[in-house]
């Protein structure tokens, strides 16, 4: 099967997944429940101190925070084998719009498998999930963002409930690092 191939069939089973995602294993930042900036019905599941909570996560740069999280497992995984992990964190003040574990579960295991080993193509698909500059909830009303791979996302919504080019939904956003603002979402983006 070449690229082209794996990349339309990601592509296809994502348009054609469920926009749910379980909230329950959404283990994210303490601070988020309590309602310190972050918005989303995701953040309600976060604990409430210790590892992967707002304050632990908001002292770390944005891809060592992530790994205390273990909700993002894959995505830490997929930037580890993608060599991203010294590229994120050396990064100043960069958006990332993660996705969660259940949002790689609905890409087919033989087709994630394929693009997992896939660096370059894995390369291109986690840079798309970057952008070069801060985008708070303030921005995301009516947004369309450059990022670093090269292709633009778009974002749209109001009061807590925001999608990402209109496939992915942000369960939590506004998440802090020291070096990045988090909008975890429930849909991989695929580039254009």
């Amino acid at each position: 099967m070449n690229t082209t191939m794996t990349r339309r069939r990601v592509s296809a089973a994502l348009a054609g997944a469920a926009l749910t995602v379980s909230l329950g294993a959404l283990a994210l930042p303490a601070s988020a429940a309590e309602g310190g900036g972050t918005f989303g019905a995701g953040c309600a599941a976060v604990p409430k101190e210790g590892a992967g909570s707002l304050d632990d996560m908001a002292d770390d740069p944005v891809a060592t925070a992530a790994s205390k999280n273990p909700a993002l497992s894959t995505l830490v995984t997929a930037v580890q084998k993608a060599g991203l992990v010294d590229t994120l964190n050396n990064a100043k003040d960069v958006t990332v719009f993660a996705p969660t574990n259940d949002a790689f579960a609905k890409i087919p295991k033989a087709d994630l498998d394929k693009v997992l080993a896939d660096k370059e193509m894995l390369t291109k698909i986690l840079t798309y999930h970057v952008v070069d500059e801060p985008v708070d909830k303030a921005d995301l009303a009516d947004g369309s963002f450059k990022t670093l791979e090269g292709g633009t996302l778009t974002t749209d919504g109001s009061g807590d409930a925001y999608k990402v080019n209109d496939s992915a939904t942000i369960v939590c956003g506004d998440v802090q690092t020291s070096n990045a603002t988090v909008h975890i979402i429930d849909t991989v983006l695929m580039p254009k």
